[in-house]
């Protein structure tokens, strides 16, 4: 393939969720890539479904949390070529907000979906350290 040939390009939603004292959730990936390795909850969005009805979904499959696809807060657009290396994945990255307390429950493709301090993350899958890092001026 030469740079200039079309390329498949997957079209994906993450969500940043956030408690009001500052925790991120993260769920630990069933799956490889990154199997065992902890990451933004999110995925495909699926046919004829829009991108944040797809973040709203995949949040509650991922982490048993409900969040009205309206209350999603658009934070920005990552389409790094390499961030995924299954192909080219382009991803819209969504904020929400919920009280400290929030319970999670892991489902769908997470082992497990636990709270973590921003201050202190573990490592994660994909490119979610540099889209945390690029939207953090707007989730604290």
């Amino acid at each position: 393939m030469t740079d200039t040939e079309p390329e498949t390009i997957y079209y994906t939603a993450d969500v940043v969720l956030v408690t009001d004292d500052g925790q991120i959730a993260l769920v630990e990936r069933r799956w490889d890539p990154f199997k065992g390795r902890h990451a933004l909850p999110g995925g495909h969005v699926d046919r004829k479904e829009r991108n944040r009805a797809a973040a709203s979904r995949e949040l509650f499959e991922e982490a048993g949390v409900q969040v009205d696809p309206a209350d999603l807060v658009r934070l920005d657009v990552f389409d790094e070529p390499d961030r995924d290396p299954r192909g080219r994945y382009v991803t819209i990255v969504y904020l929400a907000r919920v009280p400290a307390g929030t319970v999670l429950t892991a489902g769908d493709d997470a082992l497990t979906a636990t709270w973590w301090p921003l201050t202190s993350l573990p490592p994660l899958a994909f490119d979610h350290a540099e889209i945390l890092d690029a939207v953090a001026d707007k989730i604290v």
